[in-house]
């Protein structure tokens, strides 16, 4: 297609244009007008207001991130960062079942537990910043709308708050609803989904606890619980249902199972997390023949992915590392490292936490002595590193603890070592099944859970890390950068119901990004103290992003926010755009 004439309020020339459908790229031009694609395709003759060079640069669709926690974020904050800093242009919120809406004021303190444990969101952050000025989802939705930021959001409806909206102590208590309740939640669902939700989330999983150790209201719910609810889902013929299984705990059988009926009373669309276990036999064949035979009765499942090992990092400043649940740790844990790092230096106070065992604590804080899947995390970061690299492996080399390997990285960098707990995802030290999941045609990527997990996961730099070490510098088999771009903004916004956004196509929405694949870098994180009452978060920045620009409007240039901050509520499904008629 060549260009007619038009007029363009911005005109983005000479890149190397991946569309988001996983056809070839090619070199052209991109005119957006107001907050729509208006021409794609070679020698835009038309004018523009505005203008990007992006000669050796590629041109994609804004990527989609549909598994966020930014519920909270998305109203302190005018970034969702990071996500925003690796070409997302929308975000899904409300995932796992957990959020701020609905929730009656007496109700504040328990969802504030509840998002302490299960996202790791200190308590004081949320205190601080979240002003409540909503009670019901409806309202809530209100409220996002109201305030600016720089990305588009769109919400899932929380099973956590809807029961403690419904059942109060009951839920928390994680009673059996009756009837009355059931009635009740499916009539909430249906005015959620009426106002702009997207679908409805739930978890079942049993680390998902709040910080005193108490599982979540959700857990063990039964599948006629979830069955009612998403029947307003069939009643309105529209929305997603998200959950997280307990297969870590349960069967895949028995987790799948639900999840499918689930997905078979509503009619509707169902996503669900898919990890791979790091050692011994396969566990993701079974599960993913379960969901073949469910697409081949017309049901749509979609196994959710993260496209690197899932894992925390460690170290003195963030939540959890290997001596956290020590006794003699205890008095330093709330502490800043400034104040911490004179006493960890102090060798009887080195000695003391080397020679404790840990104390039971939250379930993820256990994790953190696995050390032949802990690994030191530099800059730039590994995240396919060798076998040979890890703690354990280091320590048999050098003949020590590996306590006292993992003690000397976390005191690197004036003790800001970090290290990599890889959990899942990670099969035999490799990422080979990795590639062949993302690979398949039903499965999505998410799992970035940008704005939860502050002070220990960060990994809502994924599209940044797919298009460099996926599509450029891996050694081994690689993926193409026309089906990464697919794979990062069209699929997640099909599953997601968002049809009118992911691809580079005159009428779709102007969400593009710009980017030098040969300076493209990520780098490692680091933590920041901007949160609410100065509350800690990793964040992890890239360099190479040109622009990246939201209802044609420029967000980062550059790799730096620029002022505008376009983003919307996105509220519901949206329909693809008609094609316009060929000139």
């Amino acid at each position: 297609m060549t260009g007619q004439g038009l007029g363009a309020d911005l005109l983005i020339t000479g890149g190397t244009i991946v569309d988001g459908s996983g056809s070839e790229p090619f070199i052209g031009d991109v005119a957006l007008c107001g907050d729509t694609i208006a021409f794609v395709g070679t020698n835009y003759s038309g004018a523009a207001a505005q203008t990007i060079d992006a000669t050796g640069c590629i041109v994609t669709p804004g990527f989609v991130d549909i598994h966020t926690h930014y519920d909270g974020q998305a109203v302190w904050s005018d970034t969702l960062s990071p996500s925003s800093s690796h070409g997302v242009t929308t975000a899904v919120l409300g995932n796992c079942g957990v959020g701020f809406a609905p929730c009656r004021m007496a109700d504040h303190g328990a969802l504030i537990r509840l998002m302490e444990g299960v996202e790791d969101i200190p308590g004081v952050v949320m205190a601080e910043g979240l002003p409540w000025d909503w009670e019901t989802f409806p309202q809530y939705l209100d409220a996002l709308a109201g305030r600016p930021r720089d990305i588009d959001v769109a919400c899932l409806l929380p099973h956590s708050p809807l029961r403690v909206w419904v059942m109060g102590e009951r839920a928390i208590a994680r009673e059996a609803a009756t009837d009355d309740d059931l009635a009740q939640m499916r009539a909430l669902a249906r005015e959620a989904l009426d106002a702009g939700a997207i679908g409805f989330a739930t978890s079942r999983l049993n680390i998902h606890r709040t910080k005193a150790g108490e599982l979540i209201p959700t857990y063990g719910a039964d599948t006629r619980e979830l069955i009612a609810i998403c029947g307003a889902l069939a009643d309105a013929d529209t929305g997603i249902f998200q959950a997280v299984l307990d297969a870590p705990f349960e069967t895949w059988e028995d987790e799948l199972t639900r999840l499918i009926a689930i997905a078979e009373a509503s009619g509707r669309p169902a996503t669900f997390t898919l990890a791979l276990a790091n050692s011994g036999p396969n566990t993701w064949d079974a599960p993913l023949r379960m969901v073949d035979d469910a697409r081949a009765r017309g049901l749509e499942i979609w196994p959710q992915v993260l496209p690197r090992p899932i894992g925390m990092v460690s170290g003195w400043a963030l939540s959890t590392h290997p001596f956290c649940l020590c006794p003699s740790y205890q008095p330093l844990a709330n502490l800043s490292l400034e104040q911490q790092l004179p006493l960890l230096r102090d060798p009887a106070v080195r000695a003391k936490l080397i020679g404790e065992m840990p104390q039971p604590g939250h379930p993820l804080a256990m994790l953190t002595r696995n050390w032949d899947w802990m690994f030191p995390f530099g800059d730039p970061p590994q995240y396919e590193p060798s076998a040979d690299h890890s703690i354990g492996a280091l320590a048999r080399a050098q003949g020590r603890a590996p306590e006292h390997v993992a003690y000397d990285v976390l005191m690197e960098r004036d003790g800001n070592g970090m290290i990599l707990n890889t959990l899942g995802n990670f099969h035999e030290g490799k990422l080979d099944a990795l590639l062949d999941m993302v690979r398949r045609k039903d499965t999505v990527i998410g799992l970035g859970d940008g704005g939860a997990h502050y002070a220990a996961i960060c990994d809502a730099s994924y599209p940044t890390f797919m298009l460099t070490y996926w599509v450029r510098d891996r050694a081994g088999e690689r993926l193409s950068l026309a089906e990464t771009v697919h794979l990062l903004a069209e699929r997640p916004a099909r599953v997601v119901g968002l049809k009118d956004r992911g691809l580079l196509r005159a009428g779709y929405k102007a969400d593009v990004n710009v980017i030098d694949m040969a300076a493209l870098a990520l780098h490692a994180p680091v933590v920041r103290h901007d949160l609410p009452g100065g509350g800690r978060r990793l964040d992890q920045t890239a360099t190479g992003y040109v622009a990246t620009v939201v209802s044609g409007q420029v967000i980062r240039r550059n790799d730096l926010p620029t002022p505008q901050r376009p983003g919307k509520v996105v509220r519901g499904m949206q329909r693809a755009p008609v094609a316009p008629e060929p000139a």
